[in-house]
This record gives C-alpha cells, sequence and structure tokens, in this order.
C-alpha cells in the first residue's frame, strides 16, 4: 500500500490593512480590510523533496495584497478579491486556483459639532465578508456578513419539542429571541463586472434583519429559514444562502426566590453554553457550489 500526498494548498493568511483615501487634507475615506489567500497547483516538489522552484513566497502574497490595495478607488471587497485571485492564477505558472477571503470591518464618522467628523470614526459592530474561487472549473464568488447581533423582545416561541426523562426546558409562548448572525449568499457563476457588489450586500444585509424583526418565530430554525428565503426572493442573482445562528440565550429571574415579587422583565444573558442552529436555503435548480468555495 502506498502512501501518497493529497490536496494540499498553502497562503498568506489575515493581511491586515487600513488604506486612508485623501480626498482634501482633512477630507477622508476610511477602508478597513483583512485578507487571507490561498493557492493550490503544481506543488507537489516542495512536499515530497523539497523543492521550492514553483512556491511564491507568501511575504510576496501579502505583498501583491498591498499593492493592489493602492487602486483607485479601491472597490467593492467582492470585486477586490477578485482582482487577487485572476492576480495569482494569471501571473503565476505554476499555480491553477486561488481562494481570497476579504473581511471589512466597518467603521462610522464620530457626530461633532457640524456634522459627521471629516477624519474620525468609530468602530461599528459586525463585519462583511467576501470568498473568491477561481481556478479550472470556473469562478465563484460569495457574499456575507458575520457578527451582527440581534434581539427581539417579544414575537418568539418555543414549545411542542420532543421531551423525555432528561428534559427540563418548559415550553413557552413568549420568550426573548437574540443572535449573532453570520450569514453568506452565493452569487450564480458569473463575474460579470457590471455586478453593483455594495447595492446587493446592503440589500440582503437589510433583508436578513427586517426578517428576523417580522417572522413570528415558533423556533430559530424557522426564522432561519424565513431570512434565507426572503434574500433568494428579493434577488434573483443569488442562489443560495448559509446561515449559523447561535441562540443567546435570555433566561427569565425569578424575583421571588429573593422575597420580591416577580414581575418579570429582567433575565439573565448566557454566554455558553448556547444552541446554535444552521441551515442552507438554495434554489433547487442552484448548481453545485465549487467543493472549495472560501465560505468562512
Amino acid at each position: 500500500m502506498a502512501i501518497v500526498l493529497g490536496p494540499n494548498r498553502y497562503g498568506k493568511a489575515e493581511v491586515r490593512l487600513v488604506r486612508v483615501t485623501r480626498t482634501t487634507a482633512t477630507e477622508h475615506e476610511l477602508c478597513d480590510l483583512n485578507v487571507s489567500v490561498s493557492l493550490s497547483g503544481d506543488l507537489a516538489d516542495t512536499h515530497l523533496r523539497g523543492d521550492n522552484a514553483h512556491v511564491i513566497p507568501t511575504d510576496t502574497m501579502r505583498a501583491v495584497v498591498f499593492a493592489f490595495a493602492q487602486d483607485e478607488p479601491l472597490p467593492a471587497i467582492e470585486a477586490f478579491g477578485l482582482r487577487l485571485a485572476r492576480h495569482f492564477v494569471d501571473a503565476y505558472d505554476p499555480i491553477d486556483t486561488a481562494r481570497v477571503r476579504v473581511l471589512e470591518y466597518p467603521w462610522i464618522r464620530i457626530p461633532a459639532a457640524h456634522g459627521p467628523h471629516p477624519h474620525a470614526w468609530t468602530r461599528a459592530a459586525g463585519s462583511r465578508y467576501a470568498g473568491v474561487l477561481h481556478g479550472p472549473a470556473g469562478t465563484e464568488i460569495c457574499s456575507g456578513l458575520a457578527d451582527v447581533t440581534v434581539l427581539k423582545s417579544t414575537g418568539s416561541e418555543f414549545h411542542g419539542f420532543l421531551t423525555d426523562r432528561y428534559t427540563t426546558l418548559a415550553p413557552t409562548r413568549d420568550r426573548v429571541l437574540a443572535t449573532n448572525v453570520h450569514a453568506r449568499w452565493r452569487h450564480r457563476r458569473d463575474d460579470d463586472a457590471s455586478t453593483d457588489w455594495d447595492a446587493s450586500f446592503g440589500a440582503a444585509h437589510d433583508t436578513l434583519l427586517r426578517t428576523f424583526a417580522e417572522t413570528h418565530s415558533l423556533s430559530l430554525q424557522q426564522t432561519l429559514y424565513a431570512m434565507g428565503e426572503a434574500v433568494l426572493t428579493e434577488q434573483g442573482d443569488l442562489v443560495e444562502v448559509r446561515l449559523e445562528l447561535p441562540n443567546k440565550h435570555h433566561v427569565p429571574v425569578d424575583s421571588s426566590a429573593f422575597g420580591r415579587p416577580d414581575a418579570g422583565g429582567v433575565y439573565h444573558a448566557t454566554d455558553r453554553p448556547y444552541g446554535l442552529i444552521e441551515g442552507t436555503v438554495l434554489r433547487d435548480d442552484a448548481a453545485p457550489a465549487l467543493a472549495d468555495l472560501p465560505w468562512r
């Protein structure tokens, strides 16, 4: 029985960069990115013989990211990731596949005496995501968001679940429902440069949050499906939505244990353990995702 080299790749992970665009001496724009690059191709010799002739140093990958970040203007992160992925495949013969992941951390201008400050910001919650895979099988792009915390103080129930001798959870017709939304959505296999990535992201972001708020929830699973379904219904160019929703439990505090009337309304916000709800919503005619599509 022989031992052989299996699938492999390598790259530069989490290249942090902040791009400041100076429109004038005091009027600035800010873009804060975390970029990861992973390459694969004709790389067996470096594993089997220590021959690095086909190896692009990961330091070079970092330099390419920094160089491309000088673009004027810096494009949407999907377009930025696509440009990087194409460069690594086109510029280096041993490389046939590039995976690029980009996280964008949002900043908002600090309110000042005469409106939003032109060059001072505060970090906003959550982050925007783009993943690009470019290789022999084609090009695929996914977008998404992470760590967007949402909560509704009513409009959520949980009952009718399976019980046995280990069940201690009481059914409820009214509960606090909270989660950190982690979402990815896959675009049709079309890297048309005319795509308005910012508009698509903004619409999906708003749809996810609006659907969370407006859906009367009988379970977080039901809410997950409704959120994904709404995004696909509203954007015909999207074919798949993956959601990860940790259930951030808010447990009612029984004040009667303290010798006080239990008026309700006070909750213990627990951070762990938590329920973790994951699911995929997709069109039934969607082409399968490329195996190595960088969802995470």
